[in-house]
């Protein structure tokens, strides 16, 4: 399998539909509050692309219904939106993909709902300083692996552990491109990171075993355990001048 490298061009349509995503996840920083059910927040997000002229490209992929992911507490990723009102204390990872003219980017981000207890104050550290240390290793020359490595390195010393079944990956016509980019290994290895490349960077990472459980809608990803998961994702360009986050928002 070959590698997509995307022009600079290319990655100014990755831009324009990762500022999208990302002023979307900003509203909705200052949406998500108890009450608040996440099925309400899959209409505000749909609507909010629509208006902008992109489309929410994960409806429809493979049959998923909805224009967001939304995964609380245990469901490490691929929650279906429902009409339970969030709760004081709960964390709620949202992760949507815009389409705005044929290129896409995506992001996640994982939410405190209300005031952030100490416990998930540092699960939710835990999860994005993985992120940004895996996004540093995203420089031409660098293996997929020392991202990886990075991510688990950065988790486990928070003293949580990162769940690998679920990886990055290549984005741009497609939402799913190659090469995939797991978050925990050996670095070194796997493919070289090349300039023009474009991929995400999003590690989960659980409170407890990262071992999961997939629910009878085919979806919904979950902790065996009942261990809490928080998840951050950027689409990110690999440069000779280093990585640039599309998605940036925060």
């Amino acid at each position: 399998m070959s590698v997509e490298l995307k022009t600079r061009e290319h990655i100014r349509g990755i831009r324009k539909a990762g500022r999208i995503v990302a002023a979307c996840h900003k509203a909705l920083s200052r949406r998500l509050a108890p009450g608040v059910t996440t099925l309400e927040i899959d209409r505000f997000v749909e609507r909010f692309m629509l208006d902008r002229g992109a489309q929410p490209a994960q409806k429809g992929y493979k049959g998923y219904p909805y224009a967001i992911c939304a995964s609380v507490n245990d469901v490490v990723c691929h929650g279906f939106p429902d009409a339970e009102p969030l709760e004081a204390g709960d964390i709620v990872t949202i992760d949507m993909v815009a389409d705005l003219n044929g290129w896409k980017a995506d992001s996640a981000w994982s939410y405190s709902i209300g005031k952030t207890s100490a416990s998930t104050g540092k699960l939710l550290k835990a999860a994005k300083d993985a992120m940004l240390e895996g996004i540093k290793k995203a420089v031409p020359g660098n293996h997929v692996g020392d991202i990886g490595h990075a991510v688990q390195t950065r988790a486990e010393r928070h003293g949580f552990c990162v769940v690998p079944m679920f990886v990055g990956h290549g984005i741009g016509r497609s939402m799913h491109e190659y090469p995939d980019v797991d978050h925990m290994g050996p670095p070194g290895q796997g493919v070289v990171l090349e300039e023009g490349m474009v991929i995400t960077v999003e590690p989960i990472v659980t409170t407890g075993r990262p071992d999961i459980l997939i629910g009878r809608d085919g979806w919904t990803a979950r902790t065996v355990d009942g261990g809490w998961a928080a998840q951050f994702e950027h689409t990110i360009a690999v440069t000779k001048d280093g990585p640039i986050v599309l998605t940036r928002w925060d």
